[in-house]
């Protein structure tokens, strides 16, 4: 459903959440770590994010990834939109260009069902409401 690199950042923003909400700052290493994904790929899409308002960073020894209450309140369909634009919210199920409520396609209806379904539950579901079932152990974010 998600590109790689979304289902790497949203696993690496709930970390990262995740030790927010702890009052730490956490590493590209520890990142990677926790979320099962390669250092030089976690760090490039968290500078992108970083560069885009999702995620803070701050350089030198006593620095790292965290958020703010600004950004623990973001739903995860910022980062969606974010690194893979808003088709998964607008896009025809068969591909179509011109699949419309006016000129559906054979699936438009069920798909657009699902489709809404996807979008309610990604802009009601922030990073913090993830941490928070990260920290009661009850979900894991490796593979």
């Amino acid at each position: 459903m998600f590109s790689k690199t979304c289902e790497h950042a949203i696993r690496a923003m709930i970390f990262v959440a995740q030790k927010s909400r702890m009052g730490e700052k956490t590493g590209i290493r520890e990142i990677a770590k926790a979320v099962d994904s390669p250092e030089q790929f976690i760090a490039k899409i968290l500078q992108d994010l970083s560069r885009k308002g999702l995620v803070r960073s701050l350089k030198g020894p006593t620095g790292g990834f965290f958020h703010d209450e600004h950004t623990l309140n973001r739903p995860i369909a910022d980062i969606v939109k974010a690194l893979d634009g808003d088709k998964i919210f607008k896009n025809c199920a068969l591909g179509l260009k011109q699949c419309s409520e006016s000129h559906p396609c054979p699936l438009h209806e069920e798909f657009k069902k699902l489709r809404n379904g996807i979008s309610l539950l990604l802009e009601k579901t922030t990073l913090s409401k993830c941490s928070e079932v990260q920290a009661k152990h009850l979900v894991f974010l490796r593979r």
